[in-house]
């Protein structure tokens, strides 16, 4: 046996001391038989071999390739095999290690993409096909821009890419819907990958279906707003009786002076002011029970801070009194009213459960740039709010205050608290890109401090009344509703202004009505929730007899299903129950065209 110098250094010994040792005690017990193999091939024509197996070194188990040859001598009689050998260990264990990261890919439960660096797919996983229903052939071959879909629109996709290829992560919650039509949500991270030169060449997406997660949040949320709002029927009931008291008492007076011309017109002003505040308490109770989807709309925080503190103020204990520091003009956030009154309202419920024995809430606001604080997302070149809910009671010690927004965590002793408050109103921040902090100290109190975007323009506010601008008209319209003093209402005041007036008092009648083509009807006013046949099956027997007849909705409340249908249909024309007369006699002119 005779061996060179590299040899030498890689075994750590010449061939000298290595003769007559069999090779096989050389490798690797688990390569045994691939060298034995190997060895029975080389006596085959042409007489080489290729083979890779572990070699023990003086460094440990090595990898080594080996090109065998078999040489004869003069009479054709194998005399020796000279081998040819190299050390491969590096390069096995990175295919190794690639081997690994390629079946960690494929095998992820989340859906990977690799695109280049405007957008369009060069790998996805088979997570990826799963699920969004494409296949890698379909993805691949039509460039497909897998990272546009979700986002609301082109100029949010295009504020998105921008972000990305300037070398910025993203991280965020998008909506889509599966190939079978279902709404799915998906938590996406996007960073990007860079080449030799420091270039974003491509970029990375991962995303993960979060939709059995969102649809908890959303079960969380709606438990913790019908808990939330038994704290205010203390206050709505009183706020409703004293309206009640106000009502009744002028009628009565009205009825012991029916001459007083001057006390009636009085009576009827206050009674009037009484049923509209009744009003705006329904719609709070509706707006605040609902269980809609999140609609984001320019709103303002010191109007509804100042409303549910006059509602809270009712119900809340003498010995808790609120004060307030609202910044003037603040400017109007972009968020979903309901959710951020339910956010004010755990918040001040926290607070009074922490002040048994009496203490003071605080709440106050002001405005904040983005571009000083901490935290790594906001906005820099956008304005925040910020809101400040303080109390003066119990404090939370640090091992507390750390699990505060963690769902089910509660510190109310038996059934007094689900523990949901507060992981639902970190959720609602979350979902609105804004920020929460606490701090407390243990006998001192508690301050939240939230931290939302700012964005939208206030809305107008509506004019007042004017009962002398109703409009007359002579057309023949068909009042759908089954309250009856509702439609005796309608027809007397549309009778006074001219018009002809048919009712129906349940769908059934109303479809009646519709269907005899020697009835004259020139517009509509129809009732949603009625019994016999709804307000939709009625609209749907206008859109078959009488595609051109001009409809206006009167309902008091609209489900989400039947608002969606209704603007499917191309139904666009609502008002609110209640509404004003001369309001409702302006949108008649509008409907027929005047």
């Amino acid at each position: 046996m005779a061996a060179n110098l590299a040899f030498n250094r890689k075994f750590g010994r010449g061939a000298g001391p290595l003769l007559g040792t069999p090779i096989s005690r050389l490798v690797h017990p688990e390569d045994a038989g691939v060298y034995a193999s190997a060895e029975a091939e080389l006596l085959l024509p042409p007489n080489q071999v290729a083979r890779i197996h572990r070699w023990l070194t003086p460094q440990g188990w090595r990898w080594m390739s080996w090109e065998e040859t078999l040489l004869f001598d003069e009479l054709g009689a194998p005399k020796a095999v000279r081998a040819v050998g190299h050390d491969i260990t590096r390069q096995r264990l990175a295919e190794e290690l690639y081997l690994k990261l390629s079946r960690a890919v494929e095998q992820c439960p989340v859906a990977i993409v690799i695109t280049d660096a405007e957008g369009r797919a060069q790998y996805v996983n088979p997570k990826f096909t799963e699920v969004s229903g494409l296949t890698l052939e379909e993805t691949l071959e039509n460039h497909t821009l897998v990272l546009r879909e979700g986002h609301a629109d082109e100029e949010a996709y295009l504020r998105f890419m921008e972000e990305v290829r300037s070398g910025r992560e993203w991280r965020g919650e998008l909506s889509r819907a599966r190939p079978d039509g279902t709404k799915i949500w998906e938590s996406v991270h996007v960073s990007c990958m860079r080449g030799a030169a420091g270039e974003v060449s491509h970029l990375l997406c991962l995303r993960e279906d979060i939709t059995a997660r969102k649809r908890l949040e959303d079960e969380l949320r709606q438990s913790q707003k019908m808990e939330s709002l038994g704290t205010l029927a203390g206050g709505i009931a009183h706020d409703f009786n004293n309206l009640l008291a106000v009502i009744n008492g002028y009628v009565e007076l009205s009825l012991l002076h029916p001459n007083d011309a001057a006390l009636l017109q009085k009576s009827l002003r206050e009674i009037k002011r009484a049923s509209q505040r009744a009003v705006g308490l329904v719609r709070q109770i509706l707006t605040f029970s609902r269980k809609d989807e999140v609609r984001f709309a320019p709103m303002d925080l010191n109007q509804l801070i100042r409303e549910l503190v006059a509602l809270l103020a009712e119900t809340f204990p003498r010995k808790v009194p609120f004060q307030l520091a609202l910044q003037e003009q603040l400017p109007p956030l972009l968020a979903d009213q309901n959710q951020i009154q339910q956010v004010v309202l755990n918040l001040c419920v926290n607070a009074r459960d922490a002040m048994p024995n009496g203490g003071t809430i605080s709440l106050t606001t002001r405005i904040v740039a983005g571009s000083t604080l901490p935290y790594p997302n906001a906005a820099r070149d956008h304005n925040y709010a910020e809101l400040w809910v303080s109390d003066t009671g119990t404090g939370m010690p640090p091992e507390v205050r750390a699990r505060i927004f963690e769902p089910f965590f509660t510190t109310k002793k038996g059934t007094d608290g689900t523990g949901l408050g507060l992981a639902v109103v970190y959720g609602i921040i979350a979902n609105h890109r804004g920020y929460i902090e606490v701090d407390s100290t243990p006998g001192v109190g508690s301050t939240f401090r939230i931290l939302l975007p700012i964005g939208g323009t206030f809305a107008v506010d509506a004019p007042a009344p004017d009962l002398t601008n109703f409009p007359s008209g002579h057309q023949s319209i068909l009042v759908v509703d089954d309250e009856d003093p509702l439609r005796q209402l309608l027809r007397t005041v549309f009778t006074r202004k001219g018009y002809t007036v048919t009712s129906a008092c349940d769908g059934l009648e109303a479809i009646a009505i519709v269907s005899d083509p020697a009835r004259q009807i020139d517009a509509v006013l129809l009732d949603i929730n009625m019994p016999g046949a709804s307000g939709v099956e009625v609209l749907k027997s206008i859109r078959e007899k009488r595609p051109q007849l001009p409809v206006l909705i009167l309902s008091g409340h609209l489900s989400a299903e039947t608002r969606d249908y209704l603007e499917e249909i191309g139904q666009t024309d609502y008002l609110s129950k209640p509404y004003r007369l001369d309001e409702l006699g302006r949108r008649l002119r509008t409907m027929l065209g005047d």
